[in-house]
C-alpha cells in the first residue's frame, strides 16, 4: 500500500502551485488535499475559534479535495479530526514566495500548517518556491508555472527519503525553500535572523487621511551555512525546525537578572 499523505497551503486551493505539488507526490503517496479555500498568506498558525469552519468537498483538475473555509491551521485540523485522514506525512505547499529566515516561519501560513500537523503528532514539511519579484504572490501563478520543474522535483525526492528513512528525531517541521533557479544541490541549513529589511509607507485617501502599507525590500544575502544564504546561492535550503521555543541558553541570564526572587 501507498503511503497516505495530506496535501495543504496558505495560498488557496486553486493555487497552480499547490496542484504542482500534488502532481509531484501523487505517484509516491495516495494524496489526499485540504487546503483554505482563499488566499490565507501571512496568517502564521492563527487558529478559527470565533466562527464556524466549513469543509466542502470539491474536484479540482478532476481530483477529489477538500475546501476549508478558514485559515491553514484549521485545514489541518479538520483534515485529521474531522475527515480523519490519518496521513502518514503532512506537506504545505509549494509556496509562492520564500518562507526564510525568523521572521518569515514565525508569520508565515504554509509553514504554520506544518506546525500544527507536527504538534498534532504527524510528521510535516513545508516547500517553498523563491520568487524574483514579490508582485508574483499576488498575481496569477500560471504565469510562473515554467518554474515548477524544479519544484516538483524537488518535492518528490525528499518526501520519498522522509518516507523511506523516518523523519528527523529532533525536529518537529522541515522547512524548505527552493530557489528559481535551482543552480546548486541541497544544503542543511539554519535559520537567518530576517529576510526583509521592514518599512512602512505613508499614503493619504481621497479625504486626507493617512493609512499604511508594510512593505520594504529583501536583504540580498545573510552568513553562511543560513537558509538565506543557501538561496541566494542557488541551493535548496533545508532547515530543520522544532516546535520548543525555549531560550534555554537565556536561563542563568534570568536567574541572574531575577536574582533574589526566592526562584
Amino acid at each position: 500500500m501507498k503511503p497516505k499523505i495530506m496535501l495543504t497551503n496558505d495560498d488557496g486551493i486553486t493555487s497552480t502551485a499547490l496542484w504542482a505539488a500534488y502532481e509531484a507526490l501523487e505517484p509516491i503517496a495516495d494524496v489526499t488535499v485540504v487546503a483554505p479555500a482563499t488566499q490565507q498568506s501571512a496568517v502564521g498558525r492563527s487558529i478559527s475559534i470565533f466562527e464556524p469552519i466549513r469543509a466542502t468537498r470539491v474536484t479540482l483538475n478532476g481530483v477529489p479535495a477538500y475546501s476549508v473555509g478558514g485559515k491553514p491551521t484549521d485545514a489541518v485540523i479538520i483534515g485529521l479530526f474531522a475527515l480523519r485522514l490519518n496521513p502518514d506525512l503532512v506537506v504545505s505547499g509549494i509556496n509562492i514566495g520564500e518562507n526564510l529566515s525568523y521572521e518569515s516561519i514565525m508569520t508565515s501560513g504554509t509553514v504554520g500548517a506544518a506546525l500544527e500537523a507536527s504538534n498534532q503528532g504527524v510528521p510535516s514539511l513545508a516547500f517553498s518556491l523563491q520568487v524574483e519579484d514579490q508582485g508574483d504572490k499576488f498575481d496569477d501563478p500560471s504565469r510562473i508555472t515554467e518554474r515548477f520543474s524544479d519544484a516538483k522535483r524537488v518535492v518528490r525526492e525528499i518526501c520519498e527519503k522522509i518516507l523511506e528513512n523516518g523523519f528527523p528525531k529532533s525536529a518537529h517541521v522541515i522547512n524548505v525553500n527552493i530557489p528559481t533557479p535551482v543552480r546548486g544541490g541541497y544544503e542543511i541549513t539554519r535559520l537567518a535572523e530576517k529576510l526583509f529589511y521592514t518599512g512602512v509607507e505613508k499614503r493619504l485617501d481621497p479625504r486626507g487621511r493617512p493609512y499604511y502599507w508594510i512593505n520594504g525590500p529583501l536583504r540580498e544575502d545573510a552568513e553562511e551555512g543560513t537558509d538565506v544564504h543557501a538561496v541566494q546561492k542557488g541551493n535548496v535550503s533545508i532547515t530543520p525546525i522544532t516546535l520548543d521555543c525555549t531560550a534555554f541558553r537565556a536561563e542563568d541570564d534570568l536567574r541572574d537578572i531575577l536574582n533574589g526572587m526566592n526562584i
